[in-house]
């Protein structure tokens, strides 16, 4: 029997436990890990779609519906859900579309048709669309005070180096391994599954606000400060993913068709080429002035896509590589600095609404050119589909470039600074 002076600290209340938190730095980097995880499964399944044509036998319109329906869903989500996190919060959007990927991964892995391909990429484009503007905002506000345009770069070079990883393994898992299908979609499945931990250790980076329900009404809205920027980047964003589309979505089919390749490797390197050579542009060119940068950017697409036409009309594997080289830069380059400009625009807690509207018409021109691609190839053939889609792109990069030369000049002459990332922009607004 105890005294009044004496005290039972075992019993006077129940052991205090505390939910495991990652540091900051920590969680900035697996947050971006995870997002790396979901780009690379948008790669992954390029070079395995062959197989599955030669093994099951399907017309080759198919692959291109299988490529395609990802982007479909993808919008739609964007469309109803690209906003919810600003009202919910980063954490629970997150951790659920991480689970949709790791069934989306179980559903590729034991398909026995393409129609069992199809639903899985339904699956996984769903889950995309409810992750990539999220990620890409919650980067932007887990990044270190200090390093805030890190946040906007890795959050643009993520989905393309990502792509391209997932591209090149995949194609070198076809290339040397037995079971490629399992290696593949098992190994994304755990990394879903510790991308699902970290975000759960991860802080919060909004605070709950109503408006969830009225939230998912689909609808494309961007905060006022970023329209004119984001009218202003439409040609640029349709350039670069259009690009995007034309090598992830018909590469495999044009090393088949004209170039009579059938190599698990080279069509793993074809596809990852463009993104690769773009994430690290992205990087390193994080520090240049971002007006300047899209310009330069959208030559060097309009340079690479015409020796990627030489390439794919003369025959000529290494043209096309170096085409690929080349656009993949301007890919990359411009579209990482025009986040780098509009990222700041917008505050805090309308951000991922801002980046589902860019990822909405990003998927647009990445999904849309692919499937009548598609469609066109059975009626005029594979390579004036190829070369018209090229010509498109071109296009598409010289009127973005008109575009950013009027506004830099505009600003020139008002003695304005280009547009930055500065520091303070990026803190929360109240």
């Amino acid at each position: 029997m105890s005294t009044a002076g004496e005290s039972c600290p075992k019993l006077a209340s129940p052991p205090r436990t505390r939910a495991l938190r990652l540091r900051p730095a920590a969680a900035f980097t697996g947050t971006a890990l995870a997002f790396v995880a979901v780009a690379l499964a948008v790669g992954a399944p390029s070079p395995l779609f062959v197989l599955y044509q030669q093994e099951w036998g399907f017309p080759s319109w198919l692959l291109t519906v299988a490529f395609a329906i990802y982007a479909v869903t993808l919008l739609i989500t964007l469309l109803v859900a690209g906003s919810l996190s600003d009202h919910i919060g980063r954490r629970p959007v997150l951790v659920g579309a991480l689970a949709l990927q790791v069934a989306a991964m179980l559903m590729f892995l034991f398909s026995k048709d393409i129609g069992s391909i199809i639903a899985a990429r339904s699956v996984q484009g769903v889950a995309t669309g409810a992750a990539m503007s999220t990620f890409t905002a919650s980067l932007v506000e887990l990044a270190p005070e200090r390093q805030k345009k890190l946040g906007a770069t890795i959050g643009s070079t993520a989905p393309v180096g990502g792509i391209a990883l997932g591209a090149f393994f995949t194609g070198l898992a076809v290339q040397f391994t037995a079971q490629p299908t399992t290696l593949v979609f098992v190994t994304l499945s755990l990394l879903f599954v510790a991308g699902i931990l970290v975000v759960i250790a991860s802080p919060e980076t909004v605070a709950p606000r109503p408006g969830a329900l009225r939230s998912l009404t689909p609808r494309l809205f961007i905060p006022r400060e970023a329209r004119g920027e984001f009218v202003g980047a439409l040609p640029l964003f349709l350039a670069t993913w259009m690009l995007a589309g034309l090598f992830i979505g018909l590469s495999p089919s044009i090393l088949h068709g004209v170039f009579h390749l059938d190599s698990g490797l080279l069509n793993g390197a074809i596809v990852a080429v463009p993104p690769a050579v773009g994430a690290v542009a992205g990087l390193l060119l994080t520090r240049a002035p971002a007006r300047t940068t899209t310009v330069w950017a959208m030559a060097a697409i309009m340079v690479g896509i015409a020796l990627t036409a030489v390439g794919i009309a003369a025959g000529l594997l290494p043209v096309l590589f170096a085409g690929a080289v080349v656009a993949g830069a301007g890919f990359g380059a411009g579209f990482s600095a025009m986040l780098r400009i509009i990222a700041p625009l917008a505050p805090n807690d309308q951000r991922a609404e801002l980046f589902a509207g860019v990822f909405l018409v990003s998927y647009l021109a990445y999904g849309v050119p692919a499937l009548a691609a598609g469609e066109l190839i059975g009626v005029v053939g594979l390579l004036p589909t190829a070369l018209g889609y090229a010509a498109a792109i071109a296009v598409a990069a010289a009127v973005a470039m008109v575009v950013q030369i009027t506004r830099l000049a505009r600003s020139v002459r008002a003695e304005e600074p280009e547009p930055e990332q500065a520091e303070a922009v990026l803190t929360p607004r109240r």
